[in-house]
């Protein structure tokens, strides 16, 4: 695919810089933020302002790029990386840890243009195994994140930061030099507001995207439980080491890897995306509530590696069916507001995390096995509905 389209190259560079950046800071956030006096519901809420700031951002980024292009977009939010890693890298205090996250909430557009750029460049028939390149390269990423932070954390918090800093930096000068400006419909997308509260609540109800973007919602809102409660599950339960946590989640990143380059097109190609969708999150449901009876490391980390293994397909069909079901002129729009959902789902997934986690810290296992159940029951109307592009939505 990068000998037919080198623009994937860069964006899979962006995806990884995305990836390493998360991968670095999940396995020692919650030990860093608790070095700052931080209880555990607090940890929640810094999990949770990145995706309040990425989900006012994002349709805003999204709809820019359509109108201005996608390299400028791109390469303002990936200097906004940068930036925050620099500032958690050298933070004071905890109110820093919580504007580093803000900032990088804020300017993290970069993968809704990325996918736009995908959809710019790739033909309909093409796009699954392009956004699952996305997959894989954020796969790839979250890989080398964890050991990263394995590897040097003994050196020093900061140091960790400061390499990830260091690649996002290379990717704005990658983008700024060899990307190309994709977008051939600039300025042709429909007047509007930048951020339409009510089209955006409204199109959780439109007839032909609705219930894709519902299943991106209540999926994300189910990750970000998870992502919240396997910290003090596995401190306080399994009590394991930051170390032993970054390493857990390098094998999780094999696995997604896995996935996402070999498995993805495979079964697609077998299934078709609505089936292997409806598979996929079948799977998460039934992993989500085994995670929940599960107190044997071995046998956790077994069911975690299943659990990765379904959750690499989720995003990438997500993003393919969503983008044949807008105009080619929309798919910068239909991207941030893809986004801005995953965002509200990981909102409000930690925060509830941590307040069920107080009664029982597996539980929010098993509320993301019933979300995930949720998201299973709506994929099969979705498998049922014809995908007519004489009817597509317009964001």
């Amino acid at each position: 695919m990068f000998k037919n389209n080198r623009n994937l190259l860069v964006i899979s560079i962006i995806a990884i810089v995305n990836a390493l950046g998360y991968g670095i800071i999940i396995p020692i956030m919650y030990t860093y933020a608790r070095s700052f006096g931080l209880s555990d519901f607090q940890n929640g809420l810094i999990f949770a302002l990145f995706s309040v700031c990425q989900f006012l951002s994002t349709p805003i980024i999204g709809r820019l790029s359509d109108k201005y292009g996608r390299k400028p977009l791109l390469i303002i939010s990936l200097l906004g990386t940068v930036l925050s890693f620099v500032m958690m890298a050298f933070a004071p205090n905890a109110i820093f840890l919580f504007l580093a996250r803000a900032l990088d909430g804020v300017t993290a557009g970069n993968i809704p243009v990325a996918s736009a750029v995908i959809s710019d460049t790739t033909e309909p028939k093409d796009r699954a195994k392009g956004f699952g390149l996305i997959g894989a390269s954020f796969g790839f990423g979250f890989i080398f994140g964890p050991a990263i932070s394995a590897l040097t954390v003994g050196y020093g918090v900061a140091v960790p930061f400061l390499i990830a800093a260091g690649i996002a930096t290379i990717a704005v000068i990658l983008t700024a030099i060899i990307l190309p400006e994709t977008n051939k419909h600039m300025g042709e997308v429909s007047h509007s507001k930048l951020f339409d509260w009510k089209k955006l609540f409204g199109s959780l109800f439109d007839v032909k995207i609705g219930k894709t973007i519902l299943v991106s919602l209540v999926y994300s809102f189910a990750f970000g439980m998870f992502i919240y409660a396997y910290q003090p599950f596995s401190v306080k339960i399994l009590h394991l080491s930051a170390q032993a946590i970054s390493i857990n989640f390098t094998i999780f990143g094999i696995v997604g890897l896995i996935s996402q380059s070999l498995i993805i097109p495979r079964t697609i190609k077998k299934f078709g995306e609505q089936k292997t969708l409806l598979y996929a999150l079948g799977a998460l449901t039934i992993t989500f509530c085994l995670i929940f009876f599960t107190r044997e490391l071995a046998f956790f980390i077994i069911i975690s590696i299943c659990n990765s293994l379904a959750n690499g397909f989720v995003n990438p069909l997500i993003q393919t069916i969503l983008s044949r079901e807008v105009d080619e002129k929309s798919q910068g729009s239909i991207q941030g507001l893809n986004a801005s959902y995953a965002s509200l789902g990981m909102i409000f997934g930690p925060i509830v995390g941590g307040i069920v986690a107080t009664i029982f810290i597996p539980l929010p296992f098993l509320l993301g096995g019933i979300s995930m159940a949720v998201c299973f029951v709506v994929a099969i109307f979705i498998l049922r509905q014809h995908l007519r592009p004489a009817h597509l939505f317009t964001p």
